[in-house]
């Protein structure tokens, strides 16, 4: 691995990022500033660790402790794209798409701290 540019978890995040980020610019103004700022921060949250982590490039557990970070935001997509479905932000398609990409990213992530624990 030459970055953490080639790590999938990094490219399927930053890809989500890129993808909430233009669906939360679609909400209403009042919603943009609300749900759909917290839903871009999160997401950007979880590959922006993931870059800090290995760019700080110190130790495992340093990296870990990034990795740990982008974990629990991952997790706090999860609530957010809960909560947009059940009040008719996220069409049901929409919703069980992102949840899918979002489970990915979390088993990649703890599969990978994981790896960094064992070194």
């Amino acid at each position: 691995m030459k970055s953490y540019r080639d790590l999938e978890v990094y490219q399927r995040s930053y890809q989500l990022a890129v993808s909430i980020h233009k669906f939360s610019v679609q909400l209403s103004r009042e919603l943009s500033w609300d749900i759909g700022d917290q839903i871009r921060r999160a997401s950007r949250s979880i590959p922006s660790n993931i870059a800090e982590g290995y760019g700080r490039n110190k130790s495992s557990r340093d990296i870990i402790n990034f990795l740990n970070d982008a974990l629990g935001s991952n997790d706090e997509m999860l609530f957010n794209l809960e909560f947009m479905k059940d009040v008719g932000l996220l069409k049901e398609h929409e919703y069980k798409y992102y949840v899918e990409q979002y489970i990915i990213c979390g088993k990649q992530l703890s599969t990978l701290i994981k790896i960094l624990k064992n070194q």
